[in-house]
């Protein structure tokens, strides 16, 4: 099962860690509608050793392969299988603070908490203002 983007599989050409940092993303249950919204980086940090000092390193991270952190709904896939879901990417984003913000925006908008139709059980986010100023206007 691919990633949907703007309506076709989502297949980046050339993934840059100084370009991109992640995504927000719904995965749909096909047999009962239920969703849910989170994000997910296209990046993780590897420590290894050389030379006996630790070393980092920023590699791809496994976000094609990736379902959700919810008990619920993993349970679900395990049991329905991956083909009965469909993942769909809702936002790219530049920062990590961009998509914590995204993830939170989409899940308040859709009420995520207050509705049984989906998986979500809790949001949780910490965004700085300064970090989304291309966000918001002087008006």
């Amino acid at each position: 099962m691919t990633w949907i983007y703007r309506g076709k599989e989502y297949t980046p050409k050339d993934l840059d860690p100084k370009k991109l940092y992640g995504f927000v993303y719904e995965i749909t249950n096909l047999n009962n509608g239920k969703k849910y919204i989170g994000k997910k980086s296209f990046w993780s940090r590897k420590t290894y050793q050389k030379n006996l000092k630790r070393k980092k390193k920023i590699v791809e991270s496994n976000w094609k392969d990736y379902y959700g952190s919810s008990e619920l709904l993993l349970e679900d896939i395990l049991s329905e299988g991956r083909d009965n879901f469909e993942r769909v990417i809702l936002k790219i984003c530049k920062t990590k603070s961009e998509c914590s913000y995204f993830e939170a925006k989409y899940q308040f908008g859709r009420k995520v908490l207050e509705s049984d139709k989906y998986y979500n059980r809790w949001i949780m986010v910490k965004v700085r203002k300064s970090h989304l100023a291309k966000y918001f206007t002087n008006t």
